[in-house]
Order: C-alpha cells, then sequence, then structure tokens
C-alpha cells in the first residue's frame, strides 16, 4: 500500500516573464485558470490526502472560490506566501499534517499521476527525490565575457522538475535551518542538500512543461488537446 501524502503547490509568484497585467498561474488555459487544472491534477490522485496552496494574499479569495466552484475538496488550507519562494514552501510545509510532502509548481499543469508516484517511490526509499528528464541540447559553461569555458557531459545533467518529494520532517528541518543560517536555494531539493540530504532522481516526462512566457502558452493548450483527445478514446474503447 502507497504511503499517504500532502502537497504544498506554490502560487505566490508575479511572473514578470509573462509579459502580462494577470499572474501567470491565474491565466485561462481552456476556460479554468492554469491553477485549477494543476489542483485538479493532485484531486484525483488517489495516495494525495491533502493540499496547501500558497498565494498572494490578495489572491487568497478567489482561489478559496475556485475551490469550491471545481469541488478541489483536498485543499485543506490556503495561506498567503512569503518574499522569496523558499519562504512560501516553508510556510506551506508548516501546515502539512502528511508524514510525506511533495513541492510543486502551480504552473506546472500537467504532471502525471505516473510520474508523480515514481517520485513518491523513490523517496521513501531514499528521503528524497526530485523529478528529471535528460538534457537533449549540448551545454556549454560560459564567463562572463561571453566565452565558453567547458562543455559538461550531457549525459550527467538532468533538467529538474516538480513535484519534488520529501520525508516531511526532512524538508521542514532543511527549511528552518536555512531560514535560521539565511541560505536561498534554488529549489527545495537544493535546501535539502545543503542540509546533507541525498536527493535521487527520478524520471520525469517532457510534456511536464513550465508555463513562464507567452511562447509556453500555445504548447500548453496543445498539451490539454492531446490529453482530451486521449480521453475521449479511452471512454470509446
Amino acid at each position: 500500500m502507497m504511503e499517504r501524502w500532502g502537497v504544498v503547490v506554490v502560487a505566490a509568484g508575479r511572473g514578470t516573464r509573462m509579459g502580462t497585467a494577470e499572474s501567470k498561474q491565474y491565466l485561462q488555459l481552456n476556460g479554468k485558470p492554469i491553477i485549477v487544472h494543476t489542483l485538479q491534477n493532485f484531486q484525483a490522485m488517489a495516495f494525495i490526502d491533502e493540499i496547501v496552496l500558497v498565494v498572494g494574499k490578495d489572491d487568497i479569495a478567489r482561489c478559496q472560490q475556485w475551490c469550491e466552484q471545481y469541488r478541489i475538496t483536498k485543499v485543506k488550507a490556503i495561506i498567503p506566501g512569503g518574499a522569496e519562494r523558499q519562504y512560501s514552501v516553508h510556510a506551506g510545509l508548516e501546515e502539512i499534517k502528511s508524514q510525506w510532502v511533495l513541492v510543486h509548481d502551480g504552473v506546472r499543469p500537467f504532471v502525471t499521476e505516473a510520474a508523480v508516484a515514481r517520485c513518491c517511490k523513490q523517496a521513501v526509499i531514499h528521503g528524497a527525490a526530485v523529478l528529471a528528464v535528460p538534457v537533449k541540447d549540448t551545454i556549454k559553461q560560459v564567463n562572463h565575457e561571453g566565452v565558453i569555458t567547458a562543455t559538461p557531459d550531457r549525459k550527467s545533467l538532468w533538467a529538474i522538475q516538480t513535484p519534488q518529494a520529501f520525508r516531511h520532517e526532512l524538508l521542514l528541518d532543511a527549511h528552518v535551518a536555512a531560514e535560521q543560517a539565511g541560505m536561498l536555494g534554488t529549489d527545495d531539493a537544493s535546501v535539502a542538500e545543503w542540509r546533507g540530504a541525498k536527493v535521487v532522481v527520478a524520471e520525469g516526462e517532457y510534456t511536464n512543461i513550465k508555463i513562464t512566457t507567452p511562447e509556453d502558452l500555445p504548447w500548453a493548450q496543445l498539451l490539454l488537446q492531446n490529453e482530451e483527445v486521449r480521453g475521449d478514446n479511452s471512454n470509446n474503447d
């Protein structure tokens, strides 16, 4: 039997790269805000017991309304975020009651249950795991003058995604220590690594995109249409 999980969904950022007056997590995708698509994904996963949604303080009311409208009953709390993403995650972790926790970006609405289950399985074995995909392109390390200084072996490079999965106690301890030390990590895995945890990779999917720039929206719409087609085909089998 699979362990029971809580999820911190982080959606407190403004997202200036999108170039819209509305925050990217609230932009419409096929008639629903992106954040609703993300929450519905986790609502449908049987091993998820609770969701804590972290948003801007001015967005709490409309997020509560959407959770009621779309019957997202696993959202147990909607709380305001902090000045940095890391502080928002820490606030969400304080609300989670489950022994195991996932941290997920609110603007990744296409993560699949199969990928999440793979990540959770590795976390239970090792204490911490992240979804990631092998890098397809050749990566160059460049100095401040734009000169290439190194070409890392592509076989050792993975693009990190969310959700990232942890024993709750491990990640909360790392966040408390990091905040006391003034350490800011690039993601939750880096905070756990800084605290001495071993974090392993679980293979994700290239379709688990993060909607960040205007170029991502047509790609997201196409992915959503493909999901709907697959759903219709399975209903007709």
